[in-house]
């Protein structure tokens, strides 16, 4: 199983989420976050920020860096991706939520969350695995080859909420992409809410505070019929 930055509760966990970082970051990337949520002291949500492996990654000349699969052109707002490698991605995500299973935590108290590429596993992961999770956070991202995951499509979460966050100055993942992702979730009828921040690639306090108050929908710790 990939190497995991793991940030406890209080309490014994009862919840968790599974946070996915960014091209050429790590696990610690996100760790940071937990106490800027401010999440009630009794929410018991355990943070789970794994490591990607390190790997070659095309478009950056080749250099070995950590990454959720290999990019080998950007075209705009397209990508041509290593489907092989995000699979890859996703076996290992599943080892993670099959070791939460395991401690007790079933995937509906599970969110999934993801930035930019680690994004792009954590919305596969969402619309492809046989899971129902309690939410989904997509921050800065897009949906990468969905001619060939598409065929893969799932709907355990049909009904399951979706976060989407992106930056309307992000020159890495174009904001142009996370509208397309919305678009895809709306053709699919997924539940979701588009949240736009005048931003560049990366994260700002008042969409903390919008993950922040979508967790605690997500876990019935505020009463947010809407999500």
């Amino acid at each position: 199983m990939l190497d995991l930055v793991v940030v406890e509760p209080r309490q014994k966990a009862t919840h968790a989420v599974i946070w996915l970082h960014g091209l050429g970051a790590d696990g610690h990337d996100f760790e940071a976050i937990v106490p800027e949520l401010n999440l009630p002291v009794d929410a018991n949500v355990r943070f789970i920020f794994p490591h990607a492996p390190v790997q070659a990654v095309t478009i950056n000349m080749g250099m070995e860096m950590r990454a959720w699969y290999d990019i080998k052109r950007i075209d705009d707002i397209k990508r041509d991706v290593d489907c092989k490698g995000i699979e890859d991605s996703l076996n290992a995500l599943d080892e993670i939520i099959k070791s939460q299973l395991s401690d007790g935590i079933a995937t509906e108290n599970m969110i999934i969350a993801g930035f930019s590429q680690g994004g792009a596993i954590a919305a596969l992961a969402g619309l492809t695995m046989p899971y129902s999770f309690a939410g989904i956070v997509l921050l800065s991202t897009y949906l990468p080859d969905w001619d060939y995951f598409k065929t893969k499509l799932n709907n355990a979460n049909q009904q399951t909420p979706f976060f989407i966050g992106h930056g309307s100055h992000d020159p890495v993942v174009p904001f142009a992409a996370g509208q397309m992702l919305k678009a895809k979730l709306e053709e699919l009828g997924i539940k979701h809410k588009f949240h736009d921040y005048p931003m560049e690639h990366s994260v700002c306090m008042p969409e903390i505070h919008d993950i922040s108050h979508f967790i605690q929908s997500c876990y019935g710790l505020i009463n947010d019929t809407a999500r």
